[in-house]
Parts: structure tokens; sequence; C-alpha cells
């Protein structure tokens, strides 16, 4: 079989590879013409699919510019963004772009499938249309369904061929079809009666974990009040062994689903005239957290006389999870932002993000920007830190994760 993957990122390439181990030629199409170069010479900016790998299945798996190259394959993945507008409103550029690009070069019988995460509608509404005006059928001269990605970068507990796999078709045919696709690399297929189950299926996972973040680090800020340990509330609570799943606080929400999905089901809400209140409250505090962790890192200074005004600020771990590289929706990008707007002055280490040229920023040496600190602050906690050290050797830490919490350190401030 031959498979078409359009966009070779966090979601395209680990399927690519997936699909090339288990035998499968695999043609990807990506417009970074950036990218497409570095995969040619066997290079991955995917924490998830190592250059090794990529090396390993060059015989099955090519990248291009051009859209050609997905007209001759059975079935085509869409693996595209799907961010938000200024607005916080849903932007399909991406997915609508891709679907007109397959649509220009649509034979019969192949498959598509959008794997972006999006509204429920947005298969039947925007990819079902655009297609069709190629003159076929779909369920008959071709077949569309949706499939949610459920990767989370970084995680090797769980693979594409340990996660059941969720599918929805148009038409029974179409969900035919997606599932043997499916079946070549995932050990179990979900199949639901509609596209809309799909996607809508997709945004409950993650509001899910969405609202019970919300909630965990709203208790953070009323305990930070109250004088209890916030910490020690979780773990206690945890002990519980039903009805209670453990979720812990933490500086705010990043990455490509949290943030952005609450919004895309209010959205899709709104025109049916109903307002997904407790959805978007949840997506409010979490957007608000960040602020939080600014004041607490003032705070803390000023209990030592200390203003954030000219005080070393470092902050340990700027991608939004630990183990990748990823700074998508980083809360760790709105603490620096807000740092500076207090005229504090701001380093970071991250060993996975070397640079940050927006914010003219480079990762500095761990040992001497802690000796040079006024405060550290870490935001995401990443493997491989000494963090005994750390807090031996600084004047002052300001800990958003608990990975100090069991020093009992006179100059650790746990959030």
């Amino acid at each position: 079989m031959k498979l078409g993957i359009a966009g070779l990122g966090y979601v395209g390439l680990p399927l690519a590879a997936a699909f090339a181990r288990a035998g499968h030629d695999v043609a990807g199409y990506d417009p970074d013409r950036g990218r497409v170069e570095r995969l040619a010479r066997g290079e991955s900016d995917i924490e998830d699919v190592p250059s090794e790998e990529l090396r390993q299945i060059a015989d099955r798996f090519s990248a291009s510019t051009d859209p050609a190259v997905l007209g001759d394959c059975e079935s085509i993945l869409i693996c595209v963004p799907t961010p938000l507008l200024a607005e916080r409103e849903p932007n399909l550029a991406y997915v609508i772009e891709a679907t007109e690009t397959i649509a220009s070069i649509l034979r019969e019988g192949q498959l598509v499938v959008l794997e972006s995460t999006t509204y429920p509608g947005t298969t039947r509404e925007e990819l079902l249309p655009r297609l069709e005006r190629s003159g076929l059928v779909v369920g008959e001269g071709f077949f569309l369904a949706y499939s949610p990605e459920r990767i989370d970068p970084g995680r090797s507990n769980h693979t594409i061929a340990t996660t059941p796999k969720v599918v929805g078709g148009i038409t029974p045919a179409c969900l035919e079809r997606a599932e043997r696709l499916y079946a070549e690399i995932c050990d179990e297929i979900v199949p639901v009666s509609s596209p809309e189950a799909a996607e809508l299926s997709k945004l409950l996972e993650n509001i899910f974990r969405s609202v019970n973040i919300a909630l965990v680090n709203e208790l953070a800020q009323l305990t930070d009040r109250l004088g209890i340990d916030i910490w020690e509330v979780v773990d206690a609570a945890a002990s519980k062994p039903f009805g209670f799943m453990r979720f812990e606080p933490g500086p705010g929400m990043g990455g490509h689903c949290l943030p952005v999905d609450p919004f895309y089901l209010a959205y899709k809400a709104r025109q049916h005239d109903f307002a997904t209140e407790f959805v978007e409250l949840a997506g409010k505090i979490n957007q608000s957290h960040p602020l939080f962790c600014v004041s607490k890192i003032q705070r803390a200074l000023n209990d030592r006389q200390k203003s954030v005004k000219g005080s070393r600020v470092l902050i340990v771990g700027i991608a939004y999870k630990s183990g990748v590289a990823d700074l998508r929706e980083s809360p760790a990008l709105k603490i620096i932002d807000h740092l500076r707007e207090l005229g504090a002055v701001v380093s970071y280490h991250d060993p996975h993000v070397p640079t940050l040229p927006e914010k003219e920023l480079e990762s500095v040496d761990l040992a001497e920007a802690v000796a040079a600190a006024d405060a550290v602050a870490i935001v995401t906690a990443h493997d491989g830190i000494d963090y005994p050290a750390l807090v031996e050797a600084a004047a002052l830490v300001i800990d958003f994760r608990g990975v100090t919490r069991e020093l009992a350190a006179d100059n650790v401030v746990l959030l």
C-alpha cells in the first residue's frame, strides 16, 4: 500500500514512521521547504521520531514540497495544525488549504482522513463539499473519514500502536476503509457512528484534562492564601482508590491541544445558541494562571527585601512539558514576558531549546546562571537536572512543579 501524509510535524511524521515500519510506502507532503530538506538528509526535528529511525525507513519514506506526490496514494492523511486566531476562534486555514490541494488531485478510490483536532462538523461541512467538487461521490468514488490524533509528544509508554484509534466515516463504506487502514498500525480500532462523534470525542478528552488542570490550579491559588500546602492536599486526595483522578498544579497549560480545544468547542456551541460556560471558564483560568506564577515570584523576592525590577530571574525549563522542545502555548513564555514588563532581567536554561530568537535569548549554562540569579523559577521539570544541587546553589527557588518538595529547604517556595 502507498500512503500519503499532508503535514509532517508532531502528528504526521510519527504516523509516517509507523506506516513505513509496517512495510508500506509513504509519501509525505509539507510546504515547509526547510523541513523537507532536513527530512531528505535524515534529520528529524520531532522527538518521537529519532533521526536514526528516519534513516532506517529511508527506502519507504520520502518527503516533498510538491503535493503531486499524493496523487497516486491509496489513502491520504491530513495532519496539519489547527491553531487559534488572535480572537481565540478556530483557524482552519491549514486544513482548508490542504483539502483544496487534495481535491485538485483526487482520484477515484482514494481515502482521505482528517487527523487534525477540530470542532464537530468540520469533516462534513468543510472537507466533504470541497472534495466532491472533483465530481466523485463520497462512499463510492472516494472515501472520507475523521480519526483524531492521540499523540502525546515525548511519551513512550503509550505509542501509536498501543493507543486505541477512534474512527468515524461519512458513510459505512468510508468507515470500513478507514478501519482497514489503521488496523495496519494500531492494535485496537474504536469505530463510532459519524465524523462528528469522533471530532467531539477528541475535544472531550482534552477538555476533561483542561477542566481538571484549571480546578487544581485554582485550588493552588486558594491554598496560597489559606497557607495550606496544595501538594499535601493532592497527595491526600489521591490516596482514595476510587472516584478521584490525580491532577497536579503547575505554571499553566501548554501544547498543541489543551489550550486550544476548549475554544474550538465554544465556537461551535455559539453557532447553536449554547454557551459552554464551564468549559470556557476553565480555559480562562488556565490562560491567566501564569500571571499568578509571576506574582508568586514577585512576592518571594519581596520577602527577601528584593524588588522584581532589576532582579536576575532564571527560568528553568521553557518547553510546555518535560522531555520535549515544543514551545506551543508554553506558560513559560508568558512568565518571561510578564517578568520583563516588571523590569526583571530574565534568562533561561532548557536542554531541549537552545535558542529563543523571538525573545533574543539563548539557553545559559545552568550552574553559572543559578549562582548568579536572585531567583530561580522551575517552570518545566526536565529529566537530567540535579534539583537538589540546584537548590543548594541557589539563593531562592520558586518551584512550580513540586520537584523539590522533599528537600525541606529554607530557600524554596512551592506553588
